[in-house]
């Protein structure tokens, strides 16, 4: 396996600093998205050694993983089957069974994973009734040539394999959706003349949206139905410097039907580059794919900086190139959460918000536990 040297990694990061690429550069931001405090500290850059980390919905995750892990199981087949167990919880309605459904009533479920040897992806994009897709997605890596497979093609490939074709609409997100449509006219993803005059650079009055703090389950919105961007993204690296990763999710409720957020796209919502680290997202996709978040965290991490560092550049580039103002609070800040996730090849590992308040799982030895995120804005 591949090893890293503290002095070469350092000593490369500086070179790649130097040579003011896209990622060495300053980000230069416009006034209103500077950073209202500075970030918290993280403890995990210091670390060194085998290492998962999760959003903060993936404690049972990281505990699977790292269980199965020491008893020789495939790094990423343990991640994949850690993230299952979420999958499969009808309590958390931003992944799997129980995730809240689109506007039409019907739950599609997006998932990626990578391999760092390999440098191999496998992902999948508006599956419905297969509540494991990132299972799926490991077989789109492992049984195919292609990367990406999406809506009824993807669903046939599950069933060729033998994955049971199941209603993952419970009872609960059903109760939501209906409540959903009765505000409809307010909360749907739909532009309105104002939003489009906007995008043309005509004159909107502000319009706030909700920010989800905690990646996982859904938070009630102004009109008590509830809202998510959550996720679950799980990266890792072994003792042995084998690093992996999977993001899996139902994705932002009640959107349209199709919607693909960052979660299923390599290098958005997950990617991991076997002689640097791994990364991932969760929060709002659009924001994360605009700056091809998970990517560009493993190229900051590449230039030097540590895994939180890195999450907090990604993310005050993100927070610079939120321009319209329907996304923008009444103090120029982005009215959206991001939560960003990295492990370095050595161990290594961080996680940063854009708000404060989110946490993420940690699993290096023992139980898995939460750790606070460092954070761009306070309310």
């Amino acid at each position: 396996m591949d090893t890293i040297d503290r002095r070469e990694f350092l000593a490369a990061g500086a070179v790649s600093a130097l040579a003011a690429g896209p990622l060495g550069a300053a980000v230069t931001q416009h006034p209103a998205a500077q950073p209202a405090v500075q970030p918290a500290g993280a403890g995990g850059d210091a670390h060194r050694g085998a290492c998962f980390v999760s959003s903060a919905n993936g404690l049972r995750a990281v505990d699977r993983a790292m269980e199965l892990m020491a008893g020789g199981t495939h790094p990423l087949d343990a991640i994949v089957d850690g993230v299952a167990i979420v999958e499969d919880d009808p309590h958390d309605n931003s992944v799997g069974f129980g995730g809240l459904p689109n506007e039409e009533g019907v739950v599609q479920l997006d998932a990626s994973v990578m391999d760092g040897p390999l440098h191999r992806a496998g992902s999948v994009g508006a599956l419905e009734n297969i509540k494991n897709p990132a299972r799926v997605a490991l077989q789109v890596m492992r049984r195919t040539d292609h990367v990406m497979l999406v809506g009824a093609g993807a669903l046939r490939f599950a069933l060729r394999l033998g994955f049971k074709e199941e209603d993952l609409l419970t009872e609960s997100s059903r109760r939501a959706w209906l409540k959903w449509r009765e505000n409809l006219s307010k909360d749907d993803d739909w532009l309105g003349d104002d939003d489009r005059d906007a995008i043309e650079g005509k004159p909107l009055g502000w319009r706030a949206a909700p920010i989800d703090i905690e990646s996982g389950p859904s938070v009630p919105g102004d009109s008590g139905v509830p809202h998510t961007t959550g996720t679950i993204h799980c990266s890792g690296v072994t003792g042995t410097g084998h690093v992996v990763a999977c993001t899996s999710t139902s994705g932002l409720s009640w959107k349209l039907p199709g919607r693909l957020g960052d979660s299923p796209i390599v290098g958005a919502g997950m990617y991991c580059d076997n002689g640097i680290g791994s990364a991932g997202a969760t929060g709002r996709g659009e924001a994360v794919i605009g700056v091809c978040g998970a990517f560009s965290i493993v190229q900051h991490m590449e230039a030097g900086k540590t895994p939180t560092e890195a999450c907090l550049a990604v993310l005050t580039r993100m927070a610079d190139r939120t321009r319209e103002k329907r996304l923008l609070d009444d103090r120029g800040r982005p009215n959206y959460n991001v939560t960003m996730y990295a492990v370095r090849k050595d161990g290594a590992y961080g996680s940063a918000a854009m708000w404060k308040g989110s946490r993420f799982a940690v699993g290096t030895s023992g139980p898995a536990r939460l750790e606070a995120s460092a954070w761009l804005y306070e309310k």
